[in-house]
């Protein structure tokens, strides 16, 4: 990879040229505060259709308005990248690299290099600088992480600095589709406050894999699968164990509406989840790692593992009338995922201090007039630093002098 991810090459965009960081005036900047975790530079080299691009903000809410396709999500995207994971796409790290234009106008010819993405946080304990891309050997779907110049021991780490929690269309459908996708979304709620929940949720998945091909393909050492069991019982019971004490503390919290969003109850389902109902964790892992033993034969034949955190699932409900939320409409089902990541970001700062980036992209356009003053006022209320979408700017006007405006054309950028 290029560089040491602590100082990256980039070409000045219009917002540099026109006065390089922000300005500190401006009733925008009150938002700075003690507990705002803040990005304030990004810079993007090689990342989707940025070649090199920069930009300076305030510890304010970040407004990015432009036509579909100009690059806004990818760089709501390259901040999902300072969180554990594959970023808000779940993107194979090959997929992000910038890609030129051949003859036609279509995507294909890879750019110089692998991508890669620095930020300058703010932090509740000082200026932060981080810096992650690919791997630079080719076809390398490995992912560096640099942390203040210092390569860092695992994507964890990030947890000790930052939360990012994200909302895009593509989870408009997040409570009536498989519940896959709903641990991503609980898990990432988790990593705010367990910096260690990604490390255990990869070793889990890693052990998961290699019993599932060694049930499949041989040898059928029974020492060597008791070890890999061993590990999913020991990260399994914890990763349940820290899903279940947010879902608690989250579901205390959202059943304090705000304003016009509805309340939501929550709740976590898992043949595991429920042995910690009764079971310490130590008797719980015992458990688990039996019923792996006696499902050895069944995960043979099925090509599955039956059970594990892996299968477990958020339920939510409407509060108010007990409606699962798959029943809702869709926009109440949309009111709902913003009620959780707002009730999120209030337990983040009543318990670690902090609240979380929050990259919303096109959440507005589908909201009415009062939930979208809602939403603008809980997020001034939090003083943290969201950063928006939408292809209409006039949708944003209730964030004018509490936000920074910046309009995207064509993977360029420029003060709004």
């Amino acid at each position: 990879m290029r560089g040491d991810l602590g100082i990256l090459a980039a070409a000045p965009t219009a917002f540099d040229q026109a006065g390089g960081e922000p300005a500190s005036g401006g009733e925008y900047a009150r938002n700075d505060a003690a507990h705002t975790v803040a990005v304030r530079r990004l810079t993007l080299t090689d990342f989707r259709g940025y070649g090199a691009a920069r930009l300076a903000t305030t510890a304010a809410s970040v407004v990015l308005t432009g036509p579909n396709g100009a690059g806004k999500t990818n760089l709501l995207e390259a901040i999902s990248f300072l969180a554990p994971g594959r970023g808000l796409r779940r993107a194979r790290l090959s997929e992000v690299d910038r890609r030129l234009r051949d003859e036609t106008g279509a995507l294909g010819v890879p750019a110089a290099g692998p991508w890669a993405v620095h930020a300058r946080l703010a932090t509740t304990a000082g200026e932060v600088e981080i810096g992650t891309g690919r791997e630079s050997l080719e076809g390398s779907e490995r992912r560096h992480l640099r942390i203040d110049g210092m390569p860092a021991r695992s994507q964890g780490a990030l947890s000790d600095h930052l939360a990012v929690v994200w909302l895009t269309p593509s989870m408009d459908r997040l409570f009536v589709e498989g519940s896959s996708g709903r641990r991503r979304f609980l898990d990432r709620l988790v990593h705010g406050f367990d910096g260690e929940h990604a490390s255990r949720l990869t070793a889990y998945e890693q052990a998961m894999r290699e019993r599932a091909r060694l049930l499949r393909d041989g040898p059928m050492d029974p020492s060597w699968l008791a070890a890999l069991e061993e590990t999913m019982a020991t990260t399994g019971v914890a990763l349940a164990a820290a899903r279940r004490e947010v879902v608690a503390r989250l579901d205390q919290a959202c059943a304090e509406a705000v304003g016009p969003f509805p309340a939501a109850r929550l709740a976590l389902a898992g043949e595991v989840e429920t042995s910690l109902e009764s079971l310490p964790a130590l008797a719980a892992e015992d458990r688990f790692r039996a019923r792996l033993a006696e499902l050895r034969g069944l995960d043979r034949e099925s090509g599955m593992t039956q059970l594990g955190p892996h299968r477990s699932d958020l339920r939510v409900r409407h509060a108010a009338t007990g409606m699962p939320a798959a029943e809702g409409s869709t926009g109440e089902q949309k009111a709902l995922l913003i009620a959780i990541v707002l009730a999120h970001a209030r337990l983040q700062l009543d318990l670690r201090g902090r609240t979380p980036l929050m990259l919303l992209d096109e959440v507005v356009a589908h909201l009415d007039p009062q939930r979208r003053h809602a939403l603008y006022g809980e997020l001034r209320r939090l003083r943290a630093q969201a950063w928006l979408t939408g292809t209409d700017a006039e949708l944003f006007e209730g964030l004018r002098g509490a936000a920074q405006f910046f309009a995207v054309a064509d993977a360029s950028l420029a003060p709004a």
